[in-house]
């Protein structure tokens, strides 16, 4: 996928501004050609610079940026020279598809495998030692908690499940 169709992608577009936030998206979703610096890069995009930083870290930490660094023979300082790299974006993505897989199944089960108890008034749901403990009477109203039929809730994430396991190719 070209780059620039890679980041008109919806997907990946949420993916960034998960990473990134609302500050540093403007960052990710412009990246520079070639190498810039975090100053370069705040002025251009009239940012402060640390946002710019923060979201440079941010993709750097998820190896969707790079850097090298310069040292200015008179003074020390070393300057920071920024590449933006999105060729692992849809491995990442798959990393991140794998693991909400692993987090379904692993809701799914504990679902399955436990009773549910709901307060009405206040929507607090109680697994049933809680419930039985609190002599099935919401610890806040006094209301009686009645048994919760979540089989909706796991046939949902089976079908999530089966979703997720087709788009990875898993079973």
């Amino acid at each position: 996928m070209a780059f620039e169709e890679l980041l008109e992608d919806p997907v990946v577009q949420t993916y960034l501004h998960e990473l990134v936030g609302p500050r540093g998206m403007p960052v990710a979703a412009a990246p520079p050609d070639g190498e810039v610096t975090d100053e370069e890069l705040a002025e251009e995009l009239d940012l402060e610079l640390n946002d710019v930083r923060r979201a440079l870290f941010i993709l750097y930490e998820n190896d969707l940026a790079d850097y090298r660094r310069l040292r200015d023979e008179d003074s020390g300082w070393l300057t920071y020279l920024w590449t933006l790299e999105y060729g692992s974006i849809p491995e990442n993505l798959r990393e991140e598809m794998h693991r909400l897989l692993d987090a379904l199944e692993d809701r799914r089960e504990y679902e399955r495998n436990h009773e549910f108890f709901l307060c009405e008034v206040d929507s607090i749901r109680f697994e049933f030692e809680e419930a039985m403990e609190f002599g099935f009477e919401c610890p806040q109203c006094g209301s009686e908690l009645e048994s919760l039929d979540n089989d909706h809730l796991v046939e949902a994430m089976d079908e999530r499940i089966d979703d997720l396991q087709a788009e990875l190719n898993v079973a």
